[in-house]
């Protein structure tokens, strides 16, 4: 990869992402002008199946760590972790100011406490005007599956870039505060520059529900329902979580919450005025048994399936305070991230099987995506007009879906960039290039308390791993008479089952025993010599008699 920290020269603007293109998450934009640089969004995205044992994956912060003197500040769009999850490992290089609303930065504040961590935290409101160096900030009110969330118009030195963040259009919000289409249509007026916009729902037509048909099924639900009430959706959906509480509230019911993620942004959206709760009305996950079941809802983590929520383990029959039973009503108010699905069948199927009647996206409309679709896609770029577009927040498929739209909307393509991470396009008032300079942008991924430790190679050997198990072949080797003292002796994990594969071992041990005795014969005094050699001869065995690749490890002992 070709990389170029050099000072830039030339009154131009740099547009760098560094996560968030050909994938979901991870989002980050660098904006760049001589030398200043303003950052839009720090967000984490998750491990893929082939990411054995990660944790989180990071965006790469290798070039703001040789420009971070330029840095003027991060403003973050919402709360979700895509967008905020990796602030506490990005402070913990740059002290840098954080810009935000209430919500988000709550959150924040919330993560930078458990990583021990203070930050320069300032909050702004859909409305207001920061100026950070050479950037001119207005955070214009949006709407999105969490509240608070914000757009944002960029006045540069060479125009005005407008960053959608996330993005829906919902006319009938919960908290009545639709986006102020009367300011986007000036901003357009006044000439947009660049435009890089949510892509995540471009390949769907149509518009997306409002929140509040979320509400109409739930209400339904709640009405014609005697049973205990589970509900599982994301925690930072503080307007699903408020429908629930007003159908809870309607129709007599007290509220649990469950799940470490979902009592934290609870507690701070009541705290902060999001969540209205009626006193009396919120009950302890750990004193619900003496509460009917038609008077009882929980409100849980676990939509996703994810293996340790609370969801996963009442289906389990693992978590402390709730045991599903026969008659429970389980809703899944969400619908599977892609790579999702097989976790979240598994638990609806075990839901089933210990008699719940388990309710889903596939079958009731109790959940509504957060991201705008095509009309809702194309009344953007009506309104905002710009000059040149980025499709951003979507993997490739998402991206060439609104690249498409935009063309259809009679944008020339010459004016309309399909970018990668870690790519550099170039702009002045009237022209935009991509350079040939490439950033380094490769998912930087967390195992524990390791931050970017496990590379390629790790990963590779954890794939090998997984697939074919591990050989250790281990000998005493005399260095003076020049023969094996003691062994070889054959061990293995996850290859074969020793005791039920005693002809394979022995075989196995007298193929090394022979290579051995021939490193000996020919005076090979190398020790990684004589290991190769143990490697390729038992490797060879192995895959004849079994057709597997496993690891091989030999350890030799000097006596």
């Amino acid at each position: 990869m070709k990389t170029n920290f050099k000072k830039k020269s030339g009154n131009t603007l740099r547009v760098i992402p560094l996560g968030g293109l050909n994938e979901i998450g991870k989002n980050m934009t660098i904006l760049e002008y001589n030398d200043e640089m303003l950052i839009i969004d720090c967000g984490i995205s998750f491990p893929d199946d082939e990411m054995y044992g990660i944790d989180i994956v990071l965006p790469d912060f290798s070039y703001l760590k040789k420009n971070a003197a330029k840095i003027r500040g991060i403003v973050i769009t919402h709360g979700h972790e895509d967008h905020i999850g990796a602030i506490p490992y990005f402070l913990k290089n740059f002290d840098v100011p954080i810009y935000g609303t209430r919500l988000p930065l709550g959150l924040v504040n919330n993560k930078l406490k458990e990583h021990g961590l203070k930050g320069k935290l300032n909050v702004i409101k859909a409305g207001d005007t920061i100026k950070l160096g050479n950037f001119k900030v207005e955070a214009i009110r949006t709407t999105h599956s969490i509240a608070d969330a914000i757009c944002l118009s960029i006045e540069t030195p060479v125009g005005v870039v407008f960053h959608t963040g996330d993005f829906k259009i919902d006319y009938t919000p919960l908290d009545g505060e639709p986006i102020d289409f009367h300011r986007l249509a000036e901003i357009g007026n006044k000439g947009v520059l660049l435009l890089m916009a949510d892509s995540t729902n471009a390949t769907r037509p149509g518009f997306t529900a409002s929140e509040r048909t979320v509400g109409r099924a739930l209400e339904n639900i709640f009405r014609d329902s005697k049973s205990r009430i589970i509900i599982a959706t994301f925690s930072s959906n503080v307007h699903r979580v408020q429908r629930i509480i007003d159908n809870a509230v309607k129709f007599d019911r007290k509220v649990a919450i469950s799940g470490r993620s979902m009592v934290n942004v609870a507690n701070l959206s009541m705290e902060l005025g999001y969540l209205k709760v009626p006193a009396g009305t919120l009950v302890d996950i750990n004193k619900i048994k003496g509460i009917p079941d038609k008077n009882l809802v929980i409100i849980t983590t676990g939509s996703q399936g994810e293996p340790m929520s609370a969801l996963s383990r009442m289906a389990a029959a693992e978590h402390k305070a709730v045991q599903i039973k026969k008659g429970d009503m389980v809703i899944l108010s969400s619908s599977p991230i892609p790579g999702n699905e097989k976790t979240v069948s598994n638990v609806v199927n075990r839901l089933y099987e210990k008699g719940a009647e388990v309710i889903y996206s596939d079958i009731a409309d109790i959940h509504v995506s957060g991201h705008a679709c095509e009309e809702e896609l194309k009344l953007f770029h009506v309104l905002l007009k710009p000059k040149y577009f980025v499709p951003v927040h979507g993997e490739y498929r998402h991206l060439r879906a609104h690249a498409a739209l935009a063309e259809n909307l009679r944008m020339d393509s010459k004016d309309i960039f399909i970018l990668k991470n870690g790519n550099v396009l170039e702009m002045t008032p009237n022209s935009a290039k991509v350079t040939n300079e490439e950033i380094p942008s490769s998912p930087v991924l967390v195992d524990g308390l390791g931050v970017g430790d496990v590379g390629n190679i790790v990963l590779r050997d954890r794939k090998l791993l997984s697939e074919s198990g591990l050989i250790i072949v281990v000998a005493a080797i005399d260095r003076a008479s020049g023969e094996v003292a003691s062994g070889p002796d054959i061990i293995s994990r996850g290859f074969v089952y020793v005791r039920e594969n005693e002809d394979l071992i022995e075989e196995a041990r007298a193929v090394v025993a022979k290579a051995l005795d021939k490193c000996m014969r020919e005076n090979v005094k190398e020790w990684n010599t004589m290991k190769s050699a143990v490697r390729d001869a038992l490797r060879n065995f192995i895959y004849e008699k079994t057709k597997r690749s496993p690891v091989i490890l030999p350890i030799f002992m000097e006596v």
